[in-house]
């Protein structure tokens, strides 16, 4: 009867995990579903930002902008590493702190330092464990990108860059392609330097001149490339809660499957023993 209840109770908890699982990925469909929209839409924008900004500066020189000179020689480096505040997303963030992990360890031989500025809690609670590098600056992925978060991270690093403090700097983040698929991936975002493919779009005509649009085109560029890592990184988060949520909905339904089955063996060893038990005692009598 003891090994009844017990069964009994545990089909009772997994049935309440089960509910619990089942309205957070309604919950994580909901906002893939924004994010997923919110990305698809920001990725021809940023295209043509590239072939804009390749056209312009393709006609000057490379000391037109401080933000597109590259250094002579690259001593401290600034990896900035996008993550979700919250788990129960698989190994969504594991996979991008390991790349990032990876990276570092590859480019230290190259540098003299390297400083990490983490986008998300994630992300910076496990390399701050891990003691990969120095740990900058930390900001808190909120749950809805906003280009308010993206203006104060390219604030930080457009400051480390102009004043030595940072000789290049790199995204990593994961890069969205499906509800099932995240890919970790890294660009380089200062210097700046669009796509090589993208060079090839049309002639601008450009008045007064172009160091002037480079002015304005060059921080924004900037800072939209950090915005889109947080549309990525936003889309990827929850299509990653969404499928782990489905897996663990499916777990317990094997689960409750599996101890109902017990349950009902249990249900049937204990009333067999009060038969057997009823029947010794009118035999007694």
């Amino acid at each position: 009867m003891a090994r009844y209840r017990e069964i009994q109770k545990r089909i009772l908890g997994i049935k309440k995990t089960q509910k619990i699982t089942r309205a957070m990925k309604l919950v994580s469909a909901a906002k893939f579903s924004r994010a997923q929209n919110a990305i698809v839409a920001a990725r021809p924008y940023a295209q043509k930002l590239s072939e804009v900004l390749a056209s312009v500066a393709s006609g000057v020189d490379l000391d037109a902008h401080a933000l597109i000179t590259p250094r002579a020689t690259v001593k401290k480096l600034d990896v900035v590493v996008f993550t979700s505040d919250r788990g129960l997303c698989g190994a969504y963030n594991t996979n991008i702190a390991k790349f990032a992990e990876r990276l570092i360890v590859k480019r230290r031989p190259e540098v003299e330092s390297i400083s990490i500025i983490a986008v998300g809690r994630k992300g910076g609670d496990t390399l701050k464990a891990r003691r990969v590098a120095p740990i900058e600056q930390r900001w808190a992925a909120t749950s809805r990108a906003q280009s308010a978060l993206a203006g104060e991270v390219a604030e930080l690093l457009t400051e480390r860059y102009l004043t030595g403090k940072a000789d290049e700097t790199i995204l990593v983040y994961s890069e969205f392609v499906s509800a099932l698929t995240q890919r970790p991936g890294v660009q380089q975002l200062l210097p700046l330097r669009p796509p090589a493919s993208a060079s090839a779009g049309p002639v601008y005509q450009i008045e007064p001149d172009a160091e002037q649009l480079l002015a304005t085109l060059v921080p924004r560029a900037v800072e939209f490339s950090i915005f889109r890592a947080l549309l990525e990184n936003q889309a990827g988060e929850h299509g990653a809660r969404m499928t782990a949520m489905e897996s663990a909905t499916s777990n317990t339904t094997e689960l409750i499957r599996s101890y109902t089955l017990e349950f009902n063996k249990a249900r049937q060893a204990a009333i067999t023993a009060e038969l057997v038990e009823i029947v010794s005692g009118a035999e007694a009598l």
